[in-house]
């Protein structure tokens, strides 16, 4: 027996730790419950209505013939010949109450188009939502039905945030009303294609179709931002989300409010990141800081004086730690107000002074015309020739070197310069000619990274270019 009580005593011991060891990690696991009670009656389901052009006569929307419907669902593209009717379509999303009398946030995609905007409270009621305004920007949109004394929920600070902090979403996925899911913040600051306007917070918490618009909690109950985004290559959630912070939210969100628009800070500049070639041509250090690739006429980066090669290195004191961080610090600044940039030109330190402008409804275009024609193989390894005058209306560009061909083992293509591009600028210097660039090139050093400002599809970018790769 006393051997048996000496065999059992351990493994008994090592149960009873097992289990205190399990009791604590369950313990350090957030509870959601309490703040879904106090969070949900705050959450909406937003359905909107649309009106789109589909094919009438026999061949409906409802009356798609299988061999179509294969292909494009119920989505039939307008077809030759087959007159087109009107359709309503309808969509799901999820919003939320930011004031007692009314106002609802939500994304602009979920209400975009819509000729009919309801809104299913968490008490059952449905209301009629007009939309006061709606920035595609941020993907924000503010909603107002008519009511009063409406439960609101708790606005956070999105800026606190940091990865690895708990969070929790309500929504409608598929429809399923006040659907909880819950994760951590993967990443703060996020910048995502064509969206240079938004610092996303990125997260793992599920959320599918019928979410967006939704919010997302801390675990204090506060709205930290609106679930907007998802990264998929199936349709369905794959553990990457995107939600636009709470603090951008809001301060869209008092704008539509009051002014009806957006108004956000403008400099008038094509930006582009600095590559480690790129820092190394310009004189920096290091690759922080946004390069300006191209400055619009008239604009307020021009009448400031800003130039096409210089690097802005912080705004009103705040460091640029790449290129996506630059619109966003000038999109908070106030149209008319000052801001202060730090810039980097010819390898000196300067402060410009920039009084920011409203984005324009449009970006204008700039003008064209004049000059001759000569082929010849540099050893850039393109071939390359002045613009005709033809071209010169076409591309809308005055000067510069066309590149006809390059050799993809040359030093051009190395640096991602193609057939079709025109050089404007090198190694700090307009270039007005072929003959002016094949010039210039004879007088470089092999052995560093010089600037090369180029034309593309109408858009001026940099690259960094080698003329004898290093070993």
């Amino acid at each position: 027996m006393e051997r048996m009580t000496r065999w059992f005593a351990p493994w008994l011991l090592m149960v009873v730790t097992l289990l205190a060891f399990q009791t604590a990690q369950a313990r350090e696991l957030p509870d959601f419950t309490e703040l879904v009670k106090q969070a949900a009656p705050g959450v909406v389901n937003i359905s909107t209505t649309s009106s789109v052009s589909a094919p009438a006569g026999p061949y409906g929307q409802q009356d798609v013939p299988e061999i179509f419907r294969r292909f494009f669902g119920d989505q039939m593209p307008p077809m030759p010949g087959i007159p087109q009717g009107e359709e309503e379509r309808k969509s799901l999303g999820s919003g939320f109450v930011i004031r007692k009398d009314g106002y609802i946030l939500t994304n602009a995609h979920v209400v975009k188009d819509a000729d009919e905007i309801m809104v299913r409270l968490n008490d059952r009621r449905e209301l009629p939502a007009k939309l006061v305004g709606s920035d595609a920007r941020t993907d924000v949109a503010l909603l107002k039905v008519d009511a009063n004394d409406l439960p609101t929920l708790k606005i956070g600070n999105s800026d606190d945030l940091e990865a690895g902090e708990w969070v929790a979403a309500i929504g409608s996925p598929f429809g399923f009303d006040h659907s909880v899911t819950a994760g951590i913040v993967s990443a703060i600051n996020r910048t995502l294609p064509s969206e240079t306007y938004v610092p996303f917070i990125q997260t793992d918490v599920a959320i599918n179709p019928g979410n967006s618009g939704g919010p997302l909690f801390n675990l204090d109950g506060e709205v930290v931002g609106i679930n907007s985004q998802i990264y998929t290559r199936s349709g369905g959630f794959m553990g990457l989300s995107f939600a636009v912070p709470i603090s951008v939210a809001m301060n869209v969100a008092d704008q539509l409010r009051t002014e009806g628009h957006v108004s956000r800070g403008w400099l008038g500049v094509v930006i582009q990141p600095v590559s480690k070639d790129l820092a190394e041509s310009f004189g920096l250090d290091g690759t922080s800081g946004a390069l300006v690739s191209d400055v619009s006429d008239d604009s307020p980066a021009k009448k400031a004086g800003l130039e096409a090669g210089d690097v802005i290195l912080s705004a009103n004191g705040a460091d640029i730690d790449d290129s996506t961080t630059l619109p966003r610090l000038i999109g908070q600044v106030a149209p008319g107000d000052e801001v202060e940039l730090q810039v980097m030109r010819n390898g000196d330190k300067r402060e410009v002074d920039v009084t920011v402008g409203d984005w324009p409804e449009e970006m204008a275009a700039n003008g064209a015309p004049s000059s001759r024609s000569a082929d010849d193989q540099t050893k850039l390894g393109i071939a390359i020739s002045d613009l005709s005058d033809q071209e010169k209306q076409q591309l809308d560009i005055d000067e510069g070197a066309l590149v006809r061909r390059v050799d993809p083992r040359g030093a051009a293509a190395a640096a991602g310069i193609q057939p079709g591009d025109v050089i404007v600028g090198f190694d700090q210097k307009p270039v007005e000619s072929a003959d002016q660039l094949i010039d210039a090139v004879k007088k470089v050093d092999d052995d560093r990274a010089i600037p090369v400002r180029i034309v593309r599809d109408g858009n001026s970018l940099f690259v960094a270019l080698r003329l004898k790769a290093k070993g």
